[in-house]
């Protein structure tokens, strides 16, 4: 670990990433690298996850290729140091906010979408001109395999490196001098990252989760609701950070909710799910039994079945649950949804916002009025009204959460504003000097009043 840190930071200062071309270059090379190892990508994620080439193609790959376009367009104008205004204590100054890379990042990436959450973050990395360590998630290892593999064969060490392994190896990298450090995982684990980095001082961004809720009043589309909120939830078997993990619904629409949803279960995923070839499994034996777990509460009105050989559980919807119940008290992660039922919007952001504040948040109603309610009594990381997830396929829209669900933001711009820091710098005229600003001027003072109050 140490020698490649030691390695990426010395070619860092060299100064082999500064320029505009060498960025775009290794973007370009990333896409490159993406599109000869399609096949492999795929067949490690069918592997690992069960995941259908439909499903590994559109949450995985296709995100990144389009992520790295919007990074080619956009580049030399972000990388521009920006000219900013000054006050007239400066005139006579240029002043000017430089984009500087942090220098050698360590991304940590999950098992849930083991592809796209490695590589996501190093896109913007690059394109702010750092040097990156990977280190994949152990519990997908064929895909770690892949990704290790691939970036060996297009990228040198010392400017992207995959180190593999599990938890011990995470910690001694922590252990490193970096200059920053990138994760995506659960809450307990952000926690220990965050300690770790503090002792260094170094800068982190986590991407964690929570409890995101699906909020459907009784002016919503039901049918669209229905469909959107069971595309959303039961995508990846529920493994996705920003999936709708509880659904609040006014009691007027509950039933014609719920009988929409089984429509729709059956629609996406066959009258039997666990026999259907491309339904994704639960990662590993920890995580089955810890969701399946979670059928004890409340009553099932939908699924409910497991293959407990295969690591499968059926969509499945919870009725008759309660906040006190395990399901409602930790991130589920996996594809079980609790319903608990309203009667007034005010009960839902009373409810909501006393806990911690969710990574997402769905709001399906047509009162824009209620919708601007929900949006700003709410604290949460991002989300949509009428919608689930899709905040996340636009490179305009900066993806993080919000106290618990995490800190920072990335995709698009974010995702190089991320990595880069913000160097301000003021050039001074040499024609004259401000004779206020030194000890002995009799009018120094009435002039600082005047002009800085």
């Amino acid at each position: 670990m140490q020698t490649v840190v030691q390695q990426q930071k010395r070619w860092y200062e060299e100064g082999h990433t500064r320029s505009y071309q060498f960025r775009r270059d290794q973007l370009l090379r990333m896409k490159k690298m993406i599109r000869t190892f399609e096949k492999p990508i795929i067949e490690a994620l069918k592997f690992d996850l069960n995941k259908s080439e439909f499903e590994a193609y559109v949450s995985e790959i296709a995100l990144l290729k389009s992520e790295i376009d919007h990074h080619l367009k956009h580049l030399k104008q972000w990388m521009a140091p920006q000219k900013v205004k000054a006050p007239l204590t400066h005139k006579g100054s240029k002043n000017l906010i430089y984009k500087e890379a942090y220098g050698t990042v360590l991304i940590i990436a999950p098992w849930n979408y083991p592809f796209q959450l490695a590589l996501a973050p190093v896109l913007g990395a690059i394109a702010a001109g750092n040097t990156v360590i990977i280190k994949p998630s152990e519990l997908t290892p064929t895909v770690s395999w892949v990704i290790k593999k691939m970036v060996e064969q297009y990228f040198s060490p010392n400017y992207i490196a995959v180190v593999e392994g599990g938890k011990e190896v995470t910690q001694e990298l922590m252990e490193q001098p970096l200059d920053y450090v990138f994760f995506t995982g659960s809450v307990p684990v952000g926690r220990k990252i965050m300690e770790k980095a503090s002792k260094q001082l170094i800068p982190v961004t986590l991407e964690l989760g929570g409890k995101s809720p699906a909020i459907v009043n009784k002016d919503a589309a039901i049918d669209l609701a229905a469909k959107r909120i069971v595309w959303g939830k039961f995508t990846n078997a529920g493994q996705t950070c920003i999936a709708p993990d509880y659904l609040l619904v006014h009691h007027e629409v509950k039933a014609p909710l719920i009988k929409a949803m089984k429509k729709y279960i059956h629609e996406f995923y066959g009258e039997r799910p666990l026999e259907n070839p491309d339904y994704v499994k639960i990662v590993n034996d920890q995580h089955f039994d810890r969701i399946s777990s979670y059928l004890d509460a409340g009553t099932v009105v939908s699924g409910g079945s497991l293959d407990e050989k295969r690591q499968m559980i059926e969509p499945t919807i919870l009725d008759q649950v309660n906040w006190s119940d395990p399901v409602m008290q930790e991130e589920i992660f996996g594809p079980i949804l609790p319903i608990l039922a309203f009667d007034h919007l005010s009960e839902v952001i009373s409810q909501v916002n006393s806990r911690p504040k969710p990574l997402a948040l769905y709001y399906f109603g047509e009162s824009e009025a209620e919708q601007e309610e929900i949006m700003t009594s709410i604290p949460f990381g991002g989300g949509c009204i009428n919608d689930t997830l899709y905040h996340i396929l636009n490179p305009h829209l900066p993806f993080g959460g919000v106290g618990e669900s995490g800190m920072g933001s990335y995709h698009g711009q974010a995702s190089f504003d991320t990595f880069t820091h913000l160097k301000s710098i003021t050039k001074q005229t040499t024609k004259f000097d401000q004779k206020f600003r030194y000890p002995g001027s009799s009018f120094g003072l009435t002039i600082i009043k005047k002009v800085l109050g």
